[in-house]
This record gives C-alpha cells, sequence and structure tokens, in this order.
C-alpha cells in the first residue's frame, strides 16, 4: 500500500494541469511535529511507500527531516516533484536523508513545449539537469509525463529519452480534471486516443527495458492482458483500496484526482480514517454502477473513479472514456 502526502501547496511553478492548483504557501499546513505524527499514524495503518510530493516538496525547509523520519519508521520515502530545485547538493541530500526514489516530471522533447505548459522558461532544461544530477548521486528516478491531446503522439519518444538518460520508469499520467486541469479540460483524451494510447503504451513495454506504466488510466490492465504483456500490478484504480492522499491541511482523499475530503488527520487519527471513512468503503465494495459494475476486468481495473466523479458526479459511475462494452473493445471507433 502507497500514501501520497501533499506537504506543501507551494510551489516555484505555475502548470496548467495542477490538480493542487498550487503557488503559494497555504497558512496552515502541517507543522514538522503533525507530519512526524501523521508518519507515525501511515506506518501503524500497514503503509510501505510513502510519496512526498506537493506543490512541490522541496521547498519545504524540513523535507530532509521528515523524509529521514519516514526511513526511520520503516516506510520507504518517494517523491514527487519538477525537478527544476534538484542541484547535486539536493540529490545528495535526498540520498543521505533516504529517499529511495524521485518521480521528475517531464512533458514533452519539446522544450518550449514543456515550458509553457509549466509557465517557466528554462523548466525543461533545469528538471533535466535535475535527473543528471540524480543519476550522479546515486538516487534512482524516473518520469512523469501528463499526456494530453498536444503531446499525444510523442508519448514513446520520452520513453526512450528516459531509457537514454537513466531512468528506471517511465509512467504516464492521464489527464483528469480537476484543480487547474478543468481550465484544460477539452486536452485531455477521450475514447478512441485513450485505447490507443494504452495499446501503444503496453507494447512499448516489451520493447525497453524500464518500467513504462500508465496512471489514472486503470484500462491497462485489460489491455496488458489482451496483449499478452506482463505486469507487476495487480490492479488498476487503487484509490480508497490500497492508496490514499493528504493534502497540505492534513484533508484525506482517496486520490488526487477525487476532489472529496473524508477526514482531517488534526481531529481524527490517519489511521482511522483509513479504516472507517464511507467513501473508502464504498469504493472497496467494487459495486461499480453501469458498465463497470457489469465489466469482466472489473476485479483487476476499476475504471477511473476520479474521472468518473468529475464526468457524472457519482464516483462509484462507470468509466466515461472505457471502449470496452460486453466483452469487446468496439473495433470500429479505435480502427
Amino acid at each position: 500500500m502507497l500514501v501520497s502526502w501533499n506537504t506543501t501547496n507551494a510551489c516555484n511553478l505555475q502548470c496548467a494541469h495542477c490538480y493542487r492548483d498550487a503557488g503559494a504557501q497555504s497558512a496552515q499546513e502541517l507543522s514538522t511535529v503533525e507530519g512526524k505524527a501523521l508518519i507515525d499514524e501511515v506506518a501503524a495503518a500497514g503503509f510501505k511507500i510513502m510519496i512526498f510530493s506537493g506543490g512541490e516538496p522541496l521547498m519545504r525547509d524540513d523535507i530532509y527531516e521528515l523524509i529521514g523520519y519516514a526511513t526511520s519508521c520503516g516506510l520507504r520515502p518517494v517523491l514527487g516533484s519538477n525537478g527544476t530545485l534538484i542541484t547535486s547538493e539536493v540529490a545528495r541530500m535526498l540520498k543521505d536523508a533516504g529517499a529511495c526514489a524521485i518521480g521528475i516530471s517531464l512533458d514533452s522533447m519539446d522544450r518550449a513545449a514543456h515550458d509553457s505548459f509549466r509557465a517557466r522558461n528554462g523548466a525543461w532544461e533545469a528538471a533535466v539537469q535535475g535527473m543528471r544530477h540524480c543519476r550522479e548521486a546515486g538516487l534512482p528516478f524516473q518520469i512523469h509525463t501528463t499526456v494530453m491531446d498536444w503531446n499525444y503522439d510523442e508519448v514513446e519518444k520520452l520513453t526512450d529519452f528516459a531509457v537514454e538518460i537513466g531512468a528506471m520508469a517511465h509512467h504516464i499520467f492521464f489527464l483528469v480534471p480537476t484543480g487547474r486541469a478543468v481550465n484544460i479540460a477539452d486536452s485531455s483524451l477521450k475514447a478512441v486516443q485513450y485505447e490507443k494510447l494504452l495499446r501503444r503504451i503496453m507494447k512499448k513495454q516489451e520493447q525497453v527495458p524500464i518500467e513504462v506504466k500508465p496512471t489514472c488510466a486503470p484500462q491497462f490492465m485489460r489491455i496488458a492482458r489482451q496483449l499478452g504483456v506482463a505486469t507487476r500490478f495487480t490492479r488498476g484504480c487503487i484509490a480508497g483500496i490500497a492508496y490514499c492522499l493528504i493534502n497540505p491541511l492534513g484533508g484525506v482523499q482517496a486520490c488526487a484526482y477525487l476532489d472529496e475530503v473524508v477526514g482531517n488527520v488534526r481531529e481524527t487519527p490517519f489511521s482511522q480514517i483509513w479504516r472507517e471513512a464511507e467513501l473508502f468503503q464504498n469504493l472497496r465494495t467494487r459495486r461499480y454502477k453501469g458498465n463497470c459494475g457489469t465489466c469482466q476486468y472489473n476485479d483487476i481495473c476499476g475504471g477511473c473513479r476520479a474521472r468518473a466523479y468529475f464526468y457524472s458526479g457519482d464516483y462509484m459511475g462507470e468509466e466515461p472514456w472505457c471502449l470496452y462494452r460486453k466483452g469487446s473493445v468496439v473495433e470500429s471507433e479505435v480502427g
């Protein structure tokens, strides 16, 4: 099981798709003491991996202390970062603190396109330089790409770049419109592109020596099985089942993109929220509606609960962009 903690709302970029609408630090973010208490609770609840994200987690002055504390509690600390603040010294300090890996965002091989999307000139070069610093420090890293209609055709090129620069994996995030991303909802992939790209990614997995994983696209599990592609994963959507998120103010959500807070760690112990939250209990029943409820791949896919929530207002509703119906994909649509 893994948990993500948005350690801060502060960020040095203004990315167009940010689910947290990050930028300025929030006044009531969890303190160092509260963060350590949260880490204790996360470990007690049986989680194994803790993702420190943001905003930009490297903008927290105590991030190394928190990573070290997570390590001492038996957790495997990893980070999600835009990469632009990773100097050689930062990479060494992260490694020394106990960080096991870091995910660095890169959305295009076109530097100008990436910089525009991240709203900062030089963001592409700084992120790539951050990757080089991690490699030199011996800190494993992977590339995170958010895919939309404008970078749909270059996903495999980014995978090849990940191999070239020494990344351990390439994780491709499918846009879910929440936070600032509601302003670019029209650029998210729809059914046909969604299905085609998942097939491309699974085929690419067989061609490269690193892990290539779609995220927020649980249908990849169905497609992997259909194509006979081996994967270490056992389920697509794990929100509320084996994963949840804590926001900067202590609010607990099933995932970053399902914007419903089910409790706050300042008021209720995290382990209790994890066990008892009604939304989590509903997700664990896997009693989905519509096609997701009758799908033969319900056990390994689950559909994107956040996308169902955004488009229908029902987190147990069917996945809106899945083409799989009654035992087959509508092949005439996919081509």
